[in-house]
Formats: structure tokens, C-alpha cells, sequence
């Protein structure tokens, strides 16, 4: 089992910068590739970005791309999304999720055993 918790959601005006936590136990935290995902109210959980065990491979959602970025810790078992330029159709729930040893960072959602609890993002215009 991988247990996920989330941080640094909060409100900010558009344009600002957050940054969330993902903070990792249970298992080996570099045996998992990483994602972020978000769902705002009455829409579908989406894909925002992931990263591979090593942090060598990243991708991201082409709506965040260039705006946000991806990092991880494997020494403090922490994921972290830097979120920058912030808009207000980001406002959503933040999930972290966590795919033992895949190919390639997974987009697909259901692809992902592990979730956080997630945590509460809200841009306001």
C-alpha cells in the first residue's frame, strides 16, 4: 500500500503561483512513477501532468504545458506541481496518484492504484 497526502491547495488570484505537495509512505517511493489530476465540480477527473520514477521523464496536459511543472523528491518521498500563471478554469480538486514501475508516466487515470485525498484549488478572476 502507498498512502498519499496533498498540500499547498488554497485560494490565489489569477495569475499567481501555488505550489502542491504530494508527501509519500508504505512503500518505495522511486519504485512509482507520479501523477497529478484534477476535477472540478460537475466535470470529469482530468489528466495534468506525471513523472517518471527517476524524474527523468515528464508530460504534461497541453493545458498546463508551460505553465505548470512537475518535480519529485525521492529523498523526502515528495511530488510537488509547481503551478504557475494560474487561471480561473484551473480551479478544481488537485489529486495525486501513484503506477508501480510502468513503462512510461501514465496519462490515463486508470492506470494509477494510488490516490490522495486531494486538495482544494481555487483561482479567482
Amino acid at each position: 500500500q502507498v498512502q498519499l497526502v496533498e498540500s499547498g491547495g488554497g485560494l490565489v488570484q489569477a495569475g499567481g503561483s501555488l505550489r502542491l505537495s504530494c508527501a509519500a509512505s508504505g512503500r518505495t517511493f522511486s519504485n512509482y512513477a507520479m501523477g497529478w489530476f484534477r476535477q472540478a465540480i460537475g466535470e470529469e477527473r482530468e489528466y495534468v501532468s506525471s513523472i517518471s520514477e527517476m524524474g527523468g521523464t515528464t508530460l504534461y496536459a497541453d493545458s498546463v504545458e508551460g505553465r505548470f511543472t512537475i518535480s519529485r523528491d525521492n529523498a523526502k518521498n515528495t511530488l510537488y506541481l509547481q503551478m504557475n500563471s494560474l487561471k480561473p478554469d484551473d480551479t478544481a480538486v488537485y489529486y495525486c496518484a501513484a503506477k508501480h514501475r510502468p513503462l512510461r508516466p501514465p496519462t490515463d487515470l486508470n492506470a494509477y492504484a494510488y490516490w490522495g485525498q486531494g486538495t482544494q484549488v481555487t483561482v479567482s478572476s
